[in-house]
C-alpha cells in the first residue's frame, strides 16, 4: 500500500500557522522541520506547558503524522528539594492520582513510579505534574497491575467503543487481542484520531498495554 502525504513544505507551513495562531506557544522560538509528515520541533521555550502546546499544535495540523520535540525549556532557579516538595504535595492532593505513586526529582526532571489499577490514573499522575513550573522532563515508569488474558469477545467490545467515538472514522480500523495486549491497526486522517483510538482500548480494565500500529493518511 502506498501511503500519500502532502508536501513536506506545506506541511511545515501550516505548522507554523499553527503555532502562531496558538496563544500559549511563542512561535518565534520554536523552529521546524518535516521529512514525510514527521514534525520535529526545535528551540528554547519558556515553560514546560508552552512545550507541551507546542506539540499539541503541531499534532493537529493537517498532514502530520508524527511530532517529534526538541524543544528545551528554559532553566529556572527552583531548587531541586523546594520542587520535589511541590511535586510531593501536588500528587498527594490530586484525587484522581493513587497514593501508590511515587516522585523523584532529579534537577528539573521528574520521575514517577508505582502501581495502579487504570492507565487513566497514569496519565493523571503526569497531568499532576508536567504543568508545574520548574518541571521540565516527566518520565512516566508507573505500571498497571498485572490482568489476566483477555476475553476472547473483548476485540469485538473495543471495536464498538471505537465505533461510537464521535471523533473517529472506525471504518478503516481493526482490533486485535492477544493475551494483555490490544493491537490496533489501519488508517486515520490525523494524529488526533490515531491517540483517540488507543484512549479508547485503554479504557478496557483488561487491557495492559496498547500496540499502536495505525497509519495517519495525510490528505
Amino acid at each position: 500500500m502506498t501511503i500519500a502525504t502532502d508536501s513536506d513544505l506545506a506541511v511545515q507551513t501550516r505548522v507554523g500557522e499553527e503555532l502562531e495562531w496558538s496563544p500559549d506557544v511563542d512561535a518565534s522560538s520554536v523552529a521546524i522541520a518535516v521529512e514525510r509528515g514527521v514534525v520535529a520541533l526545535f528551540g528554547e521555550v519558556a515553560t514546560s506547558a508552552e512545550r507541551l502546546a507546542a506539540t499539541r499544535a503541531a499534532g493537529r495540523t493537517r498532514g502530520v503524522r508524527t511530532v517529534v520535540n526538541h524543544l528545551r525549556v528554559h532553566p529556572t532557579r527552583a531548587p531541586a528539594p523546594e520542587l520535589a516538595r511541590i511535586v510531593s504535595r501536588c500528587l498527594a492532593a490530586a484525587s484522581n492520582v493513587p497514593t501508590s505513586v511515587t516522585a523523584e526529582v532529579r534537577g528539573r526532571s521528574v520521575r514517577l513510579s508505582g502501581e495502579v489499577d487504570w492507565n487513566f490514573q497514569r496519565h493523571a499522575a503526569v497531568r499532576t505534574t508536567q504543568y508545574l513550573r520548574g518541571v521540565e522532563v516527566v518520565e512516566n515508569c508507573i505500571t498497571l497491575r498485572p490482568r489476566a488474558s483477555l476475553a476472547a469477545d473483548e476485540g469485538e467490545a473495543i471495536m464498538d467503543a471505537l465505533t461510537r467515538t464521535s471523533a473517529l472514522d472506525s471504518r478503516h480500523l481493526e482490533v486485535i487481542v492477544s493475551g494483555d495486549t490490544v493491537t490496533l491497526t489501519g488508517i486515520v486522517r490525523s494524529l488526533l484520531e490515531r491517540e483517540a483510538a488507543a484512549a479508547v482500548a485503554w479504557r478496557s480494565s483488561a487491557v495492559a498495554r496498547v500496540d499502536n500500529r495505525i497509519v495517519v493518511l495525510a490528505e
